[in-house]
């Protein structure tokens, strides 16, 4: 009876969560996990003191508590009071601090991308598996009542067999314009945010919200929509890593400094299918009608699904489904996942095979080149090491 009581005791215990990162993704999960009365969080860190001390002031409103802020995320991961860490920073910073994590025996929140190569991605993969860390990805359409029963309609052949799947992100972004060499603003560690990215002289474009356009600390509109919603391509079809990859696009339009496409097309051609990818930044006409979204095609239907619900077009089966909480239940799942010891809706193995799809279409654009591999248990390592070497060297050829 006394090890009954204690075992509910503890988990009766708030899990208590640090929080790395508080730039625009960060504050939106700082107010999902310190709305929980199952968590505390107890830590917070931004290289920017600017995003710490709001989110900080946000949450003591919130909570009446305003959980102190610390310099360093090592600092942080050092302390006892800290169970779990969210971690929501640019690109460059997510694999290495996700690493450093496990291995302070912390479980981890890892939003979108989760590293900035494969081999991050698998370095992850295999952190997490050697420590036992819990690592829940911000992939939060896994956690999605109305998502979970779509990829449910399309696996059981409601719409028949499946051969053509379209994931799409058309927005207006606006230009990030040119801007010179100058000093970071005040409040701002700016050599630690560069971290492992080389070291440069600070401009404003390159910095808050614009990181994702340049190679050295994002992977472009692929590491933000793209990452999402290949992912419930890939969900609803059940694929590993495709066996062809092909891109076309440009970064002609905007004219500023970006170094990612602001107009792309993939082709990811799989055993038995083709999953395409589209994203424009410069447009408002999405696919479908919508701006951003999934479409799968069958040999019976259609079936459309996005943030806003799904439904089965022109098929035997007149289904839909409107739109369930995402956000909350994935940071309700990686909470129960935590308590329980559990696999997340959204594991690392899911969220770093994701990501290659991304990186993968990426690659292809930068390098020119067609990506292929025959063998399905021979490609991530094959992958791998093409990224290596093409990346070194953008004239290599691809046979």
């Amino acid at each position: 009876m006394g090890l009954e009581l204690a075992a509910a005791s503890s988990a009766a215990e708030p899990l208590r969560v640090g929080l790395i990162g508080l730039g625009q993704q960060g504050q939106e999960l700082a107010g999902l996990f310190a709305s929980r009365r199952d968590v505390r969080v107890t830590a917070l860190c931004d290289l920017d003191i600017r995003h710490a001390a709001l989110v900080q002031h946000t949450l003591s409103d919130l909570t009446g508590n305003g959980p102190p802020i610390i310099p360093d995320a090592e600092s942080l991961l050092d302390r006892d009071d800290v169970d779990a860490v969210v971690i929501a920073t640019p690109g460059h910073w997510s694999a290495p601090l996700a690493l450093t994590a496990c291995q302070a025996g912390k479980d981890v929140y890892l939003e979108q991308p989760v590293g900035l190569s494969l081999r991050q991605g698998i370095e992850l993969e295999q952190i997490a598996r050697t420590t036992g860390c819990i690592m829940q990805t911000g992939l939060p359409q896994r956690s999605g009542a109305h998502f979970q029963a779509a990829m449910a309609a399309v696996q059981s052949g409601k719409i028949g067999t499946v051969q053509l799947a379209r994931a799409w992100s058309v927005h207006r972004r606006r230009s990030i314009g040119r801007s010179a060499v100058s000093a970071a603003p005040q409040g701002i560690d700016y050599r630690n945010w560069l971290g492992p990215a080389p070291q440069r002289a600070f401009q404003a474009n390159r910095f808050h919200q614009h990181w994702p356009w340049f190679w050295d600390y994002g992977a472009g509109e692929l590491g933000l929509w793209g990452v999402q919603l290949l992912d419930v391509c890939r969900w609803g079809l059940e694929l590993d890593l495709p066996r062809r990859v092909m891109a076309t696009g440009h970064v002609t339009h905007f004219r500023d400094d970006r170094e990612t496409p602001e107009t792309l097309t993939v082709q990811f051609e799989c055993d038995d299918l083709t999953v395409l990818w589209e994203h424009r930044q410069w447009s408002s006409r999405g696919v479908e009608g919508r701006p951003t979204g999934c479409a799968f095609y069958g040999t019976e239907g259609t079936l459309i699904v996005d943030r806003g619900g799904w439904k089965i077009y022109d098929g035997k089966h007149s289904l839909q489904g409107d739109a369930a909480d995402i956000r909350h239940a994935h940071v309700a799942d990686f909470v129960a996942a935590v308590r329980g010891q559990r696999v997340p809706a959204a594991s690392i193995e899911i969220g770093q095979r994701s990501m290659a799809w991304a990186h993968l279409g990426n690659l292809a654009w930068r390098t020119g080149n067609v990506l292929k591999c025959e063998s399905p248990g021979d490609r991530l390592a094959v992958y791998q090491e093409l990224e290596s070497k093409l990346l070194q060297d953008r004239t290599t050829e691809v046979t």
